[in-house]
C-alpha cells in the first residue's frame, strides 16, 4: 500500500503544472483590472459569474488537457487536421484578434504601473517590449519567468485584504444566490463587463496554451487522472483569488463611493492589509504580471501559428533556424507596444476592453473544441460526457447572448430605456 501510494505520489508530481501555471498566468493585468472593476463598480454583484464560470472553467480546461493527452496533439494542430487550412486560419485569425488585445492590455498594464511611481509610458512601455524580446530570444526565459510569477503572487495578498475589510458575508452569500442586476441603460455596461469577466477567467489562448504544455510534457492518457487534479486545482486557486479581488474592491471602493479614473485607484483595494503600502504592492504586483503575460502571449501566439502550419518552434532553436516563430513573436509585441503609445491612450480602458474582447471572440474556440472533442475518431472512448457538452453549449450560447444585448443597446439605445 505504501509503495502503491509513493508511486502515486510520483506521477502526481511529473504532471503537475500546466493546469496551474495556465491558471496562474491568467490573473494578468486585464484579469485583475477587470475584477477590481467589476467590484468596484457593481459591489458583490459579480460575484455569482465567479462562482458559475469557475465549474465552466474546470470543464474548459479539462477538455483541452484530455484532447492533449490522448491525441499528443495541440489544439492548432487538431483544427488544421479535421477542418483543412481554410478554417484553420479563421481560427487563427480569431485567437491573433484575441492575444493581440491582451498583448496590449499588458503593455498597458506595464504602463499604468510604473506611471505610479513617475516613470512616463514613452519610457515605460519601450524599455519593457526590448526587455521582453531580449528575455525570450537571447536570455534565460525560464529563470526570469519563474521570477514575474513569483512577484505576481502578491495578488494573493488580496484574500487577506478581502477578509481584512470586513465584507458582510450574508450580504456576499445572498448576492451569489440572488444577484441584483440593473436594467435600463445600465444593463448594457453590467453585460459589456460581464462579458469581460467570463473572456478574462476563460481566455481562448488559454486552450492552446493548455494543451501545448500538456502534448509538450509527455502527459498521456495513462497518468491523465493525476492532471485532472492539476487542472482542477488551478482552476479554483485562480478563482478564488478573483473572488476576493471583487469582494476587496466592493467593500472599500464602491461602499465608500470613491471614484475611479485611473488605475492606481483600484490599489485602495488592498488598503485593509497593506494600509500605505496599497498602492507600491499593487503596482509592483500589476508590473509583475504584466511583465510576464507580456512574454507569454506573444509566445503563446508564435507557437500556436507555427504549430498548426508546420514551421520551425521554439525559442531552443535559433533566429535563422525559426523565422516565422520569431517574426510572430516580435510583430505581437511591436504591436502590443505600439499601440500601447499612441496618444491619448487609456490603460485603464484598455485592460477591461481587451478581455471583452476575449469573452466575444471565445464562442468560436469553443466551438472547435467541441467539434474535436466529441469526434470518437479522435478521441476514441474519451469523448465528451453529456453533461460536459450541455455546460459548454449553455456557455457559447450565453455569450453570445451577451454580445447580442451589448450591440443591440449600443446601435439602438431605446431597447434599454
Amino acid at each position: 500500500m505504501r509503495r502503491i501510494s509513493r508511486r502515486r505520489l510520483l506521477a502526481l508530481l511529473l504532471v503537475i503544472g500546466p493546469g496551474i501555471i495556465t491558471s496562474a498566468a491568467d490573473n494578468d493585468a486585464g484579469g485583475i483590472t477587470t475584477y477590481s472593476v467589476a467590484g468596484a463598480r457593481y459591489g458583490y454583484n459579480m460575484l455569482w459569474a465567479i462562482v458559475l464560470i469557475t465549474f465552466v472553467l474546470m470543464i474548459v480546461q479539462e477538455m483541452s488537457a484530455r484532447m492533449g493527452a490522448v491525441t499528443q496533439k495541440g489544439l492548432g494542430e487538431l483544427i488544421r487536421e479535421e477542418f483543412g487550412v481554410s478554417w484553420t486560419l479563421f481560427a487563427l485569425i480569431i485567437l491573433l484578434i484575441a492575444n493581440l488585445a491582451t498583448t496590449i492590455a499588458e503593455f498597458a498594464g506595464i504602463a499604468a504601473s510604473l506611471e505610479i511611481f513617475g516613470i512616463t509610458r514613452y519610457i515605460a512601455v519601450p524599455a519593457a517590449a526590448v526587455a521582453v524580446w531580449f528575455l525570450v530570444v537571447r536570455g534565460n526565459y525560464k529563470t526570469v519567468e519563474r521570477v514575474f510569477l513569483a512577484l505576481a503572487l502578491l495578488y494573493g495578498t488580496y484574500i487577506v485584504s478581502g477578509v481584512l475589510a470586513g465584507p458582510n458575508w450574508r450580504d456576499v452569500g445572498m448576492a451569489i444566490i440572488k444577484p441584483t442586476i440593473p436594467m435600463g441603460r445600465e444593463l448594457k455596461d453590467y453585460t459589456f463587463l460581464l462579458i469581460a469577466v467570463i473572456g478574462t477567467t476563460i481566455t481562448p489562448w488559454m486552450q492552446f496554451f493548455l494543451q501545448a504544455s500538456v502534448v509538450d510534457k509527455g502527459i498521456d492518457i495513462k497518468h491523465y487522472n493525476f492532471q485532472k487534479i492539476d487542472v482542477i486545482v488551478g482552476s479554483i486557486l485562480t478563482d478564488v483569488v478573483s473572488f476576493f479581488i471583487i469582494v476587496a474592491a466592493a467593500v472599500t471602493i464602491f461602499h465608500t463611493n470613491a471614484k475611479i479614473s485611473e488605475a492606481a485607484d483600484l490599489a485602495k483595494a488592498l488598503e485593509p492589509l497593506a494600509g500605505s503600502l496599497a498602492t507600491a504592492i499593487f503596482a509592483v504586483g500589476l508590473l509583475a504580471a504584466s511583465l510576464l503575460a507580456a512574454a507569454v502571449l506573444p509566445l503563446s501566439t508564435a507557437y500556436t501559428f507555427t504549430e498548426a502550419f508546420g514551421f520551425e518552434i521554439g525559442i531552443s532553436r535559433k533566429l535563422k533556424e525559426a523565422p516565422a516563430f520569431y517574426g510572430i513573436y516580435t510583430s505581437a509585441i511591436l504591436v502590443g507596444a505600439g499601440v500601447a503609445l499612441l496618444p491619448g491612450f487609456n490603460p485603464l480602458h484598455a485592460m477591461v476592453w481587451s478581455q471583452a474582447v476575449n469573452g466575444i471572440l471565445l464562442p468560436v474556440i469553443l466551438f472547435f473544441m467541441l467539434k474535436l472533442i466529441n469526434n470518437r475518431d479522435i478521441m476514441g472512448e474519451y469523448v465528451n460526457s453529456k453533461w460536459y457538452n450541455a455546460v459548454v453549449w449553455v456557455t457559447f450560447a450565453s455569450l453570445i447572448s451577451f454580445s447580442l444585448i451589448v450591440f443591440a443597446a449600443t446601435l439602438f439605445p431605446s431597447l434599454v430605456e
